[in-house]
């Protein structure tokens, strides 16, 4: 095996650090950086979620073979579920957007994706390709090729096994084989070429492993002799750290589906199955008969010659010795006519020439968010921390293209320079918000108008400082994203990007309001503003039929940053209805209608999600019965808030708090979505919870799913989950128990009940249960048999037992009006009849 390489952003990331920190490498990264710009070929891999990617191979691909790295998911991951917090649907795609940029750093690769969006669990192709817009999605594939060039595509799904995965998985397979004879053509997709030129991919692979055979023994058992492998066991003496400790740390970025995961070592093998192209002769190299090197561009030759000097003169104590080369090999970078290899080795190549140099140069804003038309104040610093002559001649800003000329500002071996810089933002600037959401979606895909940052994975940020340096007589020029910085207290240095803001932003800040009769409520409108002395009125735009009082507030704050709440008096119409209430902020000529939303995870960049400022009221008939609910918080959700806006009384119970003195002020306890996964403490609060509803009151489990349950004994009588699911949200529901006091008290629950509900029924039903469990609910996806164990009610003791699969977790914040109608009944639920004998129910 050839000496391991590792690239910078590997070593970089491994630290738990946040996106915003500049880079600062060591003598071995920027080695390794110098072997990377020498080879010229590039992989793509292709899937379709956040967390389908092959970590393993990916840094293998970058690290051990130096190869250009993608990953293009075709989703953002918006439909999952979220173990960290209550964030679903968009913004939890946010957040897996993230998860996966921060995971690149680690194993070395570049991001992308399309703008299908992740309507969750699909159970075929056919599905998914029906609901996503198969054409634009396709599109947004063969644009990434074009656009990313690589040699090589690797699948991780088998586009010949429709049905035996999650649909998104085959699909993304079958959308990345058919656009390997596409993206050559230029007759395909034309509009694209504006911006890049057609192109062919040499081979394309698919990636299997044990799982989709079954098991461990069927894959060792199987034929593989026509594969390529590749021994990806590969151990890295930079860092002390094998190829699959690094891919653990990057897979472990995924917490918001649990995916932290433990790194191996030793000889571990990948397999590739070629699917499309020329067979390598050398089935242990990808790159086989494809040229690599610097002679694949014209006159790349001498550039190839110069960086082979470098690095065999590399001198590990003093890295600026490599610059005068690292300078004139820019210089021959820039007279390439190719100019996708000129752009992609002009930035890996000054990001090396600072490096070498310690050049530190950093744009820091004074505020970390500010308003279109805003003069902004810059702190910006330039050092240079070697020998090497330097000048910082101009600097310019971005959007609006300023420079600043500098007379001749040398910088010398370690003298830090400090200076101001103002910036003036455009009128028309955009707010800081991720691109994909400022469209109006649909249920499959987003919107992306222009198609020049279509497949980009991050939030565009547009502040930027470009600081030309002129080294050896040549000018290159340095451009840094403006950022805010902090000290904390605890952590120390922190940073955060600039955000763009609206000068003043609301919220209502109940996302669902209930209204189960003509009485009045009050409703809060939090008003913030984004800059000083910002003052106007706040309204509550409803339909006619909906009394609001009064019309208009009046607001004023003095400070950026200041919040005030306001009460607006909203009566509901005498019959049931849906409306949707917007909060508007008129100040002097113009009108804000933005509620800002603030992501912030250890683990992520610090993100702002900006979204119209509405709520949904229902005036619903709605009756409830009991009062008080003990709720054990599991994965995260937002019921709680929804049980409250029904009426309820509910207190959130730790842990450590389950004891009967607790539990008796309780009617109901109720536990969270996947609490038997992720909560271990109620291993042995079981016996406690059980005794509860013996005596007489009522326990209400939410889905968890099959693997890794912290108890075999999540109910009184024996209860086994499954993969059973109903995706089509629209299914047709039976009742099998119509009878029952579920369906009866003290709503009367028709079928109607189940209009209206978004992206599932519910998901890891029960599909073996005791006799003692009546099953209440019946229906299926199409082409399947019936799914019985939505709702299971049974007596135990003096009380109920009820566990459910139903998405509630979804449904309530969403406004669904069944779901609260459905969820009263089983609160309600008393006196029940004698425990029937144990019996399994299949």
């Amino acid at each position: 095996m050839r000496k391991t390489q590792l690239f910078l952003i590997l070593l970089i990331s491994i630290q738990i650090s946040f996106a915003q920190q500049p880079q600062k490498s060591n003598s071995i990264e920027i080695y390794n950086q110098i072997q990377k710009l020498n080879f010229l070929g590039s992989v793509l891999y292709i899937a379709a979620h956040p967390d389908d990617e092959n970590t393993r191979l990916i840094s293998y691909l970058s690290n051990e073979v130096n190869a250009r790295t993608g990953y293009l998911s075709l989703t953002r991951g918006d439909g999952g579920q979220n173990l960290i917090g209550p964030q679903l649907r968009e913004l939890l795609g946010v957040i897996r957007t993230q998860e996966l940029i921060e995971a690149r750093k680690i194993d070395g690769g570049e991001q992308f994706f399309s703008r299908a969006n992740d309507f969750g669990f699909s159970k075929n192709p056919d599905e998914t390709l029906k609901i996503w817009d198969k054409d634009k999605v396709l599109a947004d594939v063969v644009w990434t090729i074009r656009k990313f060039q690589p040699d090589v595509i690797i699948n991780r799904f088998d586009h010949r096994s429709p049905g035996t995965t999650h649909g998104h998985h085959t699909s993304s397979a079958m959308l990345s084989f058919e656009s390997f004879d596409l993206t050559n053509n230029a007759k395909v997709y034309p509009e694209q070429l504006k911006y890049v030129k057609p192109w062919q991919v040499k081979r394309q692979f698919f990636n299997p492993s044990w799982w989709f055979y079954g098991s461990q023994e069927k894959f060792d058992k199987a034929d593989k002799s026509k594969f390529t492998t590749l021994e990806t066991g590969v151990y890295y003496t930079g860092i002390g750290k094998s190829n699959q400790e690094i891919a653990a740390l990057s897979r472990s970025r995924h917490q918001s589906q649990g995916f932290g995961s433990t790194g191996s070592r030793g000889d571990e093998t990948e397999y590739l199955e070629l699917i499309n192209g020329e067979k390598p002769k050398d089935q242990n190299n990808l790159f086989d008969g494809i040229d690599t090197s610097w002679n694949r561009v014209n006159n790349g030759k001498p550039i190839g010659e110069l960086i082979t000097n470098i690095i065999a003169n590399y001198n590990f104590s003093n890295p600026s010795a490599s610059i005068p080369d690292l300078v004139k090999a820019y210089s021959m970078i820039q007279d390439l006519e190719d100019t996708h290899w000129k752009d992609i080795k002009s930035d890996a190549i000054k990001n090396i020439i600072a490096a070498s140099a310690g050049l530190y140069l950093e744009a820091v804003s004074e505020e970390q968010e500010a308003t279109p038309g805003n003069t902004i104040k810059l702190n910006i610093e330039a050092i240079n921390r070697c020998s090497v002559d330097m000048q910082l001649t101009a600097l310019t800003s971005l959007p609006d293209n300023k420079t600043t000329v500098k007379y001749k500002l040398f910088l010398k071996n370690n003298n830090d320079q400090r200076f101001k810089l103002e910036i003036k933002l455009p009128e028309n600037m955009e707010y800081t918000d991720p691109y994909w959401l400022k469209e109006k979606a649909s249920v499959g895909m987003y919107t992306v108008s222009n198609q020049e940052i279509i497949g980009i994975p991050d939030i565009i940020r547009e502040v930027k400082v470009v600081f030309n340096v002129r080294i050896n007589g040549v000018d290159i020029p340095f451009e840094r994203t403006v950022v805010y910085k902090y000290n904390d207290g605890v952590k120390g240095e922190m940073y955060n990007f600039l955000d763009i803001v609206p000068e003043v932003t609301s919220s209502i800040l109940e996302k669902v309001l209930i209204f189960k009769d003509t009485k009045s409520k009050m409703v809060p409108v939090k008003v913030r503003a984004g800059k000083d002395d910002i003052k106007g009125n706040v309204q509550l735009e409803l339909p006619k039929n909906w009394m609001v009082s009064p019309e208009l507030i009046p607001f004023a704050l003095e400070k950026k940053g200041m919040e005030q709440t306001f009460y607006f008096e909203v009566t509901a119409p005498s019959k049931t209805e849906e409306a949707v209430a917007k909060s508007i902020v008129t100040t002097e000529n113009k009108k804000f209608d933005k509620d800002q939303t603030i992501i912030d995870f250890s683990h992520i960049t610090k993100q702002m999600v900006l979204k119209t400022a509405e709520s949904k009221f229902l005036r619903i008939d709605l009756k409830t019965n009991g009062n008080s609910i003990g709720y054990i918080m599991g994965a995260g959700d937002e019921v709680p808030e929804s049980l409250t806006q029904m009426g309820y009384k509910v207190s959130i119970l730790k842990p450590e708090e389950i004891t009967p003195e607790k539990l008796d002020s309780f009617d109901v306890v109720m536990t969270g979505i996947r609490a038997y996964n992720t909560v271990n403490a109620l291993t042995n609060k079981q016996s406690i919870l059980f005794d509860f509803v013996k005596n007489g009151k009522t326990m209400i489990v939410q889905y968890n799913t099959n693997g890794k349950l912290i108890t075999d004994k999540i109910a009184p009588y024996p209860l086994r989950l499954s993969n059973d699911r109903v995706t089509e949200e629209n299914a047709k529901i039976t009742f099998l128990a119509p009878s029952h006091p579920v369906l009866n008290t003290p709503n009367k629950i028709s079928t109607k009940d189940f209009e209206g509900w978004t992206q599932e029924q519910g998901l890891y039903y029960p599909n073996q249960f005791d006799a003692a469990f009546t099953p209440i609910l019946s229906s299926h996806d199409k082409g399947e048999s019936n799914k019985n164990g939505a709702l299971l009610v049974a007596p135990y003791g003096k009380g109920y037992y009820i566990y459910t699969g139903l998405s509630f977790f979804r449904e309530l914040p969403e406004g669904v009006p069944g779901a609260y109608r459905l969820l009263s009944n089983i609160i309600s639920l008393k006196q029940p009849i004698e425990a029937p004998k144990t019996e399994l129910k299949h």
